[in-house]
């Protein structure tokens, strides 16, 4: 499955680690030095120009990408399918 995330980047759900709210977690000196040093490394995919409201970390091949997007967590999570996934437990 695939989860779009603004524009025309779309990533496999199975890549994902977490989606984060970035206005939240970013008050969190970690979360901002985790940014910054995957900015340096070249690891941030901006996704939309428009404000952000949440960033994605995926994995694929071992290789760790951040991608920023303006669509907010809770609309994310809802297309991955994890909380109608929580409704059949």
């Amino acid at each position: 499955m695939y989860l779009h995330l603004g524009q025309n980047t779309v990533v496999r759900t199975s890549s994902v680690v977490g989606i984060f709210d970035i206005e939240n977690t970013s008050m969190s000196r970690l979360t901002r030095s985790y940014l910054a040093l995957a900015e340096k490394n070249g690891r941030v995919v901006n996704v939309s120009p428009d404000l952000p409201k949440s960033f994605i970390v995926c994995e694929e091949n071992r290789k760790i990408t951040v991608y920023i997007s303006q669509i907010s967590p809770a609309t994310l999570r809802k297309r991955t399918g994890f909380m109608a996934g929580l409704a059949n437990l």
